[in-house]
């Protein structure tokens, strides 16, 4: 018997695209319950970027052990909150593209360089789904933030984490090897 791999989106077999479609229409799902959600309760929705980089002090809400986002929302709206900032983010090319080029300079043998190579490309079949979503509220200068990622994309930033630790690595070796050069005269 000849079995046949029909090919769906990027090419990729559709058997494989099921498990990939699934996997990423997780969070596709998980957003756009959180914007029902807020809709439905009458709360403002700010679209605003990442706050974990700013200044304010952070505290993360606990979704190992309360994964619900609904119960992040009901403290907010206890608390006073009427503004939340919702941010999603969508998974690009151009992220891997840029951890491919990052991977170019990094100080590894071809063998690491092609493992590293081949679970970035398998990412790509995530491209255009959503990736990371994150609530958050100001309250006292504190900004209390839900946030929620896939797996995949976890996977993906665990690979940016190893490829930065070896440049890493790589420039600590390098100051250190000056450190001989220079007369403390």
């Amino acid at each position: 018997m000849n079995k046949r791999c029909s090919l769906t989106r990027r090419g990729y077999p559709a058997h494989k695209f099921d498990t990939v479609e699934r996997m990423a229409q997780e969070l596709e799902t998980l957003r756009t319950e959180m914007e029902a959600y807020l809709k439905q309760y009458g709360m403002a929705v700010f679209y605003g970027y990442h706050r974990m980089v700013d200044s304010m002090s952070q505290v993360l809400w606990d979704t190992a052990r309360h994964p619900d986002f609904k119960e992040f929302l009901q403290t907010a709206r206890h608390a006073g909150v009427r503004l939340i900032v919702f941010n999603y983010r969508a998974f690009s090319l151009a992220q891997i593209d840029d951890a491919l080029d990052e991977l170019e300079d990094a100080e590894l043998t071809r063998e690491e360089k092609r493992s590293y190579e081949s679970r970035l490309r398998k990412l790509q079949a995530y491209e255009g789904f959503t990736c990371a979503v994150e609530l958050s509220f100001t309250i006292d200068g504190r900004v209390y933030s839900f946030e929620s990622s896939t797996d995949w994309y976890e996977a993906f930033t665990d690979i940016l984490g190893e490829i930065e630790a070896v440049m890493q690595e790589h420039e600590d070796e390098q100051d250190d090897s000056i450190g001989g050069y220079f007369s403390n005269n």
